[in-house]
């Protein structure tokens, strides 16, 4: 059965950083193109960032420059490091793996709240 633990969210003063981890079981994380999604509250889920099996990644335009998504395929476990964190930035944060995830937050996500 796969699961996902994602951790790392809180509370952030805008201009900060925090880190979002995404530990993959019950699957093969190398062989998957993963990613993080958003959720705001009363906003749609937005696709925040993608990194591929070969690690390519891709970015939301309102997080380029800010965010870096990376992967530990040794550790089965994915990261979205968020800099220069804004007001906006303030969502649930899910990770996606291959088709797992990519409808709904398939673990229980992280909350981030970025305010003064």
């Amino acid at each position: 059965q796969v699961q996902f633990v994602e951790f790392g969210g809180g509370l952030a003063q805008p201009g900060g950083s925090l880190r979002l981890s995404c530990v993959v079981a019950g699957t093969i994380l190398r062989l998957y193109d993963t990613g993080w999604y958003r959720q705001a509250s009363g906003k749609q889920r937005e696709l925040v960032a993608t990194i591929s099996s070969r690690h390519t990644t891709t970015y939301a335009n309102s997080v380029k420059d800010r965010f870096t998504i990376s992967r530990d395929n040794a550790k089965n476990t994915m990261y979205l490091q968020m800099n220069s964190l804004k007001p906006d930035d303030t969502a649930v944060y899910c990770c996606y793996v291959g088709n797992w995830g990519r409808d709904n937050c398939w673990g229980q996500g992280t909350q981030v709240t970025v305010s003064s």
